[in-house]
C-alpha cells in the first residue's frame, strides 16, 4: 500500500527525476574528501547530491548554525538520513535527505557543515543565503466544469503530487478519468492519472472530497501544462485548470525524485498482525499526522490513541480516534472519543465522541481515506497538546502508553464492544527518529539495497524530452484476506411458558459471548455486556397472560457510574435505552414494568438492585473458542456486590402485545424477547435448567421494588 504512505507524507510538509530542489551550492572541499552539492527541498529539508566523505574523522556530524561561519557556538546537530545520532559513516557519491530540527527553517540558519566535534574542525560547508527562496507548494486555479465538476484551488504539493480540495463530480459519465497533458487544454493525446486509490477505472461520484493524486512514473508537473477531468471514451473535457510554468518553477521535488522511500520519512508500528492493523505517523510542528490501516469487515471501526494514565495502557480515561471507511460511499471518518468508562455511550458517560460530552471539542481533522483491496486506510491530524479537558497530550520526548481496539459500529455509528484490543502494556515514542517497523511494501526492499541515484547534472525535464511515461502507480498487492467464517449462534434454550413454576426470574449481567453470542442471536451489535436470565444469555422468555411474574433484578444501583447501572424494564421497544431517547423516539414506546411515573410526568426506573456479574475466567480461552454456550457457561462465575436485589413484578394482560422485550433503561441492546401467549400446557417437558437459585423473601413478593 505504497500510495497510502505517500498520501500521509503530503500532509506533514515533507515534499516527495531529475529535479532536486533549489540549489544552494557545492560543499567546500576542506578535509576527509568531503564534496557534493546541497539543495533546499523545502523550508526545513536539505538534499545532498553526490555526497562523498571518507568516514575517517573521529566524530563527524552534520550541523547547521546561526553564526556567520561554521563554529561550535550557535550550532545545531542534525540526525543523519537514517535518523541516527552516531558519527557519520563513509559516503561514496550518495544522495541523502536531512531534516532541520522541529521549529527551525532554512531562514533561521546561515550555514551547513560536516563538522568534527572532537577537534572542532569544519570538513566542508556551504553558506545558506538569507535571501534563499526555498521550494514550497503552489496554488493554481480551482476546477469548474460540467457534470458537477468543481473544487477549491488545487495545490501542487510537490513536482509529482496534486492536492484537490473539496472535489466534486456527479459520477454520471461512462468513462471520466483524471487527465494531464502538454499545453493549456486537454486533448486525446494526454495521460490518464490514477485516482487517489491508485486505480485507473472510471471515476465514481465525489461530493466535496479532498483527494491526493500522484503523477505516474517519472512524469512531473514540469512536463505538463494542465490537469483535467476528461471523458476518455467520448473525448470530452469536463473541466480543467492550467498549470502555469512560472507558478510551479519552485515547487519541491518529490521524494521519489530524490530516490527516497516514503517509508524512510515515516514511523510505523504493527498493532495487530492478523488484521494487518498498523499505525503510521509523523510529527508536523505542533501537530501529529497519523494513518491507521487495517483489514476491517463492513461496519467495523479501528481506534487508536493515548492511554488514560501515564504509566501503563488503560482504556478508561483514554483519548482515542475512532476511524472507519464506509464501504458503500467510500467516505472516511475519524471521530475524537473520550473513554469515560467501559460501556456504550449513554448521555455523556461511557465511550463517547467528544462532541456529545461538550460542544466544540472535536480535535481531529480527517485528511484522507481510502479502501484498497479490502484494507481501510484513514489519515487524520490532531494537535500534540491537549486542546480541551477531554484530550490527552501526545508526548514527543518520552515513550507513552497507547491503547487500540477494533470492533463493530452500532446503529448510531458509534463504537460497540471491541473484539480485538490492547492486551498488556504498549508504549510508543512518538518523537523518535523515523523508524519503519512494519512489513515493507513490495519492491521497497530492492530499492533500499540498490545503488544510489547518480547524475552528472541535476535538471528539470524539458518539453524536448520524448521519453515514454506509463502510469504504474498502484497499491501494492496484499494477501487475500481469509474468508470470514459464517457465524452460527449458540443454541440458548428458551425459558418456556410453564417454567419456572413460581414465575420468578433472576436478571443479572454478563458478557455477550463473543461472535456466537448476543450479536449472532439478535442480529444487533452489542456492547460486550447483556442480560442473563436465570443464568442464560438473553434467552427468549415465554409468559402467559393473566399470570403474575417476578423479576429479581441485580443490574446495579448507582446512576453516577453508568457502566455499572442497568435498570431493568419491559417494553415494546426492541432497542432499549429509553432514558437517552429523544422525545420523538419516545413517542410510540410503551413500558409495561420497571418504572414509575412522577408527578411531573418523568419516568423513574425502579428495576434496580445490587450488581451481579457472570464473570469469565481471565486466564481461560476467549468466548469464541467455546463450541457451545453450555461449555462457555461453565467457565463463568457469578460475582455479586454487597446489597439487596431489586424486584419488578408484572402481569401481562389482554392488551400486552405478543412480543415485548426486557431491556436496560439506560443502555441500548442489552436484552431480548418475551413472547406473550394466552395459555400454556404445563404438563410438557421438564423446566429448563436454572444455574442459580435464590429464594425470594416472602415479604418482598408483593413489592414492586425494594429500592
Amino acid at each position: 500500500m505504497r500510495f497510502a504512505a505517500f498520501a500521509l507524507l503530503l500532509w506533514i510538509g515533507v515534499s516527495q527525476a531529475h529535479y532536486l530542489g533549489k540549489e544552494i551550492g557545492p560543499l567546500s572541499e576542506l578535509h576527509h574528501a568531503v564534496r557534493g552539492s546541497v539543495f533546499a527541498v523545502d523550508s526545513r529539508t536539505l538534499y545532498l547530491h553526490d555526497f562523498h566523505y571518507d568516514g575517517e574523522g573521529p566524530a563527524a556530524y552534520f550541523y547547521v548554525g546561526t553564526s556567520k561561519s561554521p563554529t561550535a557556538s550557535g550550532s545545531l546537530r542534525l540526525r543523519d538520513e537514517r535518523g541516527s545520532t552516531t558519527p557519520l559513516r563513509r559516503y561514496r557519491g550518495e544522495g541523502i535527505t536531512l531534516s532541520l530540527p522541529d521549529g527551525k527553517t532554512l531562514r533561521d540558519v546561515n550555514w551547513f557543515s560536516v563538522w568534527c566535534d572532537e577537534f572542532s574542525v569544519n570538513f566542508g560547508s556551504v553558506d545558506i543565503p538569507r535571501s534563499l527562496e526555498y521550494p514550497k507548494p503552489a496554488k493554481v486555479a480551482a476546477l469548474r466544469g460540467v457534470h458537477g465538476v468543481s473544487s477549491d484551488a488545487i495545490v501542487v504539493v510537490d513536482a509529482q503530487t496534486l492536492l484537490i480540495p473539496n472535489f466534486s463530480y456527479d459520477g454520471e459519465a461512462p468513462d471520466a478519468k483524471f487527465w494531464v497533458g502538454r499545453g493549456d487544454k486537454p486533448s486525446p493525446q494526454g495521460i490518464r492519472i490514477p485516482d487517489e486509490n491508485g486505480k485507473e477505472s472510471p471515476l465514481r461520484k465525489y461530493d466535496r472530497k479532498t483527494i491526493v493524486l500522484t503523477l505516474p512514473g517519472e512524469l512531473t508537473v514540469f512536463d505538463i501544462g494542465h490537469f483535467a477531468v476528461w471523458c476518455e471514451a467520448f473525448t470530452v473535457n469536463f473541466g480543467h485548470v492550467v498549470l502555469p510554468r512560472a507558478t510551479l518553477v519552485n515547487v519541491p521535488p518529490s521524494l521519489k525524485m530524490l530516490g527516497v522511500s516514503p517509508q524512510s520519512k515515516l514511523n510505523c508500528e504493527v498493532l495487530h498482525d492478523e488484521l494487518a492493523f498498523e499505525v503510521r505517523w509523523a510529527v508536523a510542528g505542533d501537530s501529529i499526522v497519523l494513518q491507521l490501516v487495517a483489514k476491517l469487515e463492513d461496519g467495523e471501526y479501528m481506534s487508536f490513541g493515548v492511554s488514560g494514565v501515564n504509566d501503563h495502557s488503560q482504556m478508561v480515561g483514554g483519548d482515542v480516534a475512532v476511524a472507519w471507511v464506509d464501504k458503500t460511499t467510500l467516505k472516511g471518518f475519524s471521530e475524537d472519543y473520550y473513554l469515560d468508562a467501559k460501556s456504550q455511550c449513554a448521555g455523556v458517560h461511557g465511550s463517547c465522541p467528544d462532541h456529545k460530552i461538550a460542544p466544540n471539542t472535536n480535535s481531529i481533522r480527517v485528511l484522507n481515506a481510502a479502501l484498497v483491496n479490502g484494507y481501510s486506510i484513514v489519515t487524520y491530524q490532531r494537535p500534540l497538546k491537549a486542546s480541551d479537558f477531554l484530550d490527552r497530550p501526545v508526548l514527543t520526548n518520552v515513550s507513552q502508553p497507547i491503547i487500540w481496539a477494533i470492533g463493530p459500529l452500532n446503529s448510531k455509528q458509534e463504537v460497540s464492544y471491541h473484539h480485538h484490543f490492547t492486551k498488556g502494556d504498549k508504549f510508543i515514542e512518538f518523537g523518535r527518529p523515523p523508524l519503519w517497523n512494519c512489513p515493507m511494501p513490495e519492491g521497497e526492499e530492492e530499492h533500499r539495497t540498490s545503488e544510489p541515484i547518480r547524475q552528472d547534472k541535476p535538471r528539470r525535464p524539458s518539453e524536448e524530452d520524448e521519453e515514454d511515461v506509463t502510469a504504474v502507480i498502484k497499491p501494492n498487492p496484499v494477501p487475500t484476506p481469509r474468508p470470514s467464517p459464517k457465524v452460527t449462534p449458540w443454541e440458548i434454550p428458551g425459558i418456556q411458558c410453564y417454567e419456572p413454576p413460581d414465575g420468578v426470574f433472576y436478571a443479572q449481567m454478563g458478557p455477550t459471548g463473543g461472535k456466537q453470542g448476543y450479536s449472532a442471536i439478535t442480529g444487533h451489535v452489542g456492547w460486550g455486556i447483556s442480560w442473563y436470565i436465570n443464568g442464560l444469555l438473553i434467552p427468549e422468555i415465554t409468559v402467559v397472560r393473566g399470570k403474575k411474574y417476578t423479576f429479581v433484578v441485580e443490574g446495579g444501583t448507582d446512576p453516577e457510574v453508568p457502566a455499572r447501572y442497568h435498570p431493568f424494564y419491559i417494553t415494546n421497544d426492541p432497542v432499549g435505552g429509553y432514558y437517552h431517547k429523544s422525545d420523538a423516539e419516545k413517542k410510540d414506546i410503551e413500558i409495561y414494568a420497571g418504572v414509575r411515573r412522577l408527578r411531573n410526568g418523568e419516568l423513574l426506573p425502579n428495576g434496580v438492585g445490587r450488581l451481579c456479574n457472570w464473570t469469565p475466567d481471565n486466564e481461560g480461552p476467549e468466548a469464541d473458542e467455546y463450541p457451545s454456550f453450555g461449555a462457555y457457561q461453565r467457565s463463568l462465575t457469578l460475582v455479586c456486590e454487597e446489597g439487596n436485589p431489586g424486584v419488578v413484578t408484572w402481569t401481562p394482560d389482554k392488551n400486552t402485545p405478543d412480543t415485548v422485550y426486557y431491556q436496560c433503561f439506560t443502555h441500548r441492546y442489552l436484552g431480548w424477547k418475551i413472547n406473550v401467549v394466552d395459555e400454556c400446557d404445563a404438563t410438557e417437558a421438564e423446566e429448563s435448567r436454572v444455574v442459580e437459585t435464590l429464594a425470594l423473601p416472602g415479604d418482598l413478593l408483593g413489592e414492586e421494588s425494594i429500592q
